[in-house]
């Protein structure tokens, strides 16, 4: 077996029987051309287990997780394709304790402030393309907040992807997964609607609901960017990225006692298990609220 041609025959399945998303393909790619560069372009059980000790040694477990996952699927498919007759993973334990690390959340108040400097800074707005350009703003945030959506998922939405009449949100997720989120708050419709009757042509032009100023998709960069300013607006001095909004958005949603398994659908989970995450963070918040709120520290005996 060439393993360079295997890895590029399989990239090319990925991208055209899978449909898999131009970022997922290209990190398998640079995940599988590292284990060939590794094991100088052999494929056999001692070559993937010296591997596996180098990603711990190297990386993250997180990161060698990923990259052993990687490796995993593209085993599967030259067994799938007869291009190899046995599994070597199947003697492999690739079984390790991963550290639990708390997703990073926005405390309310500050999301509360971040999105009332943008409405606020809409009235300071001299000219009309930077009133269009904090009502793009606007839509944003709220939508992130809204829906928990990933800033990836937010910024590729199509105009037919929001139904502003129904209320609901189609949304693409890893693997091409589809998930309707409902929007009912009235003033994040509100929001879209004014964001949508000012950019009208330009989403039409674009193909894409959120734009920018060349009338191009608005990219992931540009949200990271808006958010910075307005979190620095406010005072707020810790790093905030879209991601913890999607955070914030679970855990706060979970401490209003909903059940883990509506939450599970809205983010777009495949396992549970993803989403038990914030309850690790839910019962750090238990534990500050009967720390600090308890009545009996009121007692003094």
């Amino acid at each position: 077996m060439n393993l360079q041609e295997a890895i590029s025959t399989y990239i090319t399945y990925c991208i055209e029987q899978k449909t898999l998303s131009p970022k997922t393909t290209k990190a398998y790619q640079t995940d599988l051309h590292q284990f060939a560069d590794y094991s100088q372009n052999t494929f056999d059980r001692e070559q993937i287990q010296s591997y596996i000790t180098h990603l711990h040694k190297q990386y993250k477990p997180k990161t060698a997780k990923r990259k052993i996952a990687a490796l995993k699927a593209f085993t599967h498919y030259l067994m799938v394709q007869d291009i190899i007759p046995a599994n070597p993973f199947d003697k492999i334990d690739t079984s390790f304790r991963e550290p639990i690390m708390l997703p990073k959340t926005i405390p309310f108040n500050t999301i509360s402030a971040i999105l009332s400097s943008a409405y606020s800074s809409l009235q300071l707005c001299r000219t009309d393309y930077s009133r269009k350009c904090t009502l793009r703003n606007i839509a944003v945030l709220e939508i992130l907040f809204a829906t928990g959506a990933r800033v990836s998922e937010i910024c590729t939405l199509t105009p037919e992807a929001i139904d502003l009449a129904n209320h609901t949100l189609k949304v693409f997720g890893k693997g091409s997964k589809e998930r309707i989120i409902q929007i009912e708050n009235p003033d994040v419709l509100k929001a879209l609607r004014n964001y949508y009757n000012a950019f009208q042509s330009d989403i039409s032009d674009a193909g894409f609901f959120f734009v920018n100023k060349l009338r191009h998709r608005l990219s992931e960069q540009s949200v990271r960017a808006m958010i910075t300013h307005y979190a620095t607006a406010v005072g707020y001095e810790r790093h905030i990225t879209p991601h913890m909004f999607r955070h914030s958005f679970a855990t706060l949603l979970l401490e209003e006692d909903v059940d883990i398994r509506y939450i599970q659908k809205i983010l777009g989970h495949s396992s549970i298990t993803t989403t038990q995450i914030y309850t690790h963070v839910a019962m750090a918040k238990q534990k500050e609220i009967l720390s600090v709120k308890h009545p009996r520290n009121k007692m003094k005996i």
